[in-house]
């Protein structure tokens, strides 16, 4: 289980600023605006939508100003509470994706016909590293092995 989240942090490395950056982008940009519109479109005690639509159309295109708004005007609260639902719900998605990311098996990243599959000189308990039959760059079959010491080559030969 644990090759599976090293895998998918390794494939995901580059996203986690993406992720993070696009994070602050809707705090700044869609909640604070989100919140500020509903704020003001339930001064009078009833939620007005027109009202809403209308100051979020324009909230939307000044952010920052928005922004500081949310703070002055008294809307920190309803910011907050919609920050934490949208993080909620940003934080599912973001699950997600990771966990799609992850690895199948053990082998997912690891190229075929490689000596990638062992560890720390593990194949030369096997193979040797001097001498014998080549096989891959610094791995050698040894011809003075006991036990079965039969090779497949696969491959082509041109003859021109």
């Amino acid at each position: 289980m644990n090759y599976k989240i090293e895998g998918a942090i390794r494939r995901n490395r580059k996203n986690f600023i993406i992720f993070g950056i696009l994070w602050l982008f809707i705090a700044i940009v869609f909640v604070a605006s989100f919140s500020y519109s509903k704020h003001i479109a339930s001064l009078s005690g009833t939620f007005e939508l027109q009202k809403f639509i209308e100051t979020f159309s324009s909230s939307i295109m000044s952010p920052l100003k928005t922004f500081t708004k949310v703070f002055t005007s008294g809307a920190a609260g309803d910011y907050f509470s919609t920050l934490i639902v949208a993080t909620i719900i940003y934080s599912v998605f973001f699950f997600i994706g990771f966990v799609r990311t992850a690895p199948k098996n053990e082998y997912s990243d690891i190229e075929h016909g490689s000596s990638d599959w062992s560890q720390r000189g593990e194949q030369y308990r096997i193979l040797s590293k001097n001498k014998g039959i080549i096989l891959a760059e610094d791995n050698y079959l040894p011809v003075d092995k006991r036990g079965n010491v039969n090779v497949l080559v696969v491959g082509r030969i041109r003859f021109w």
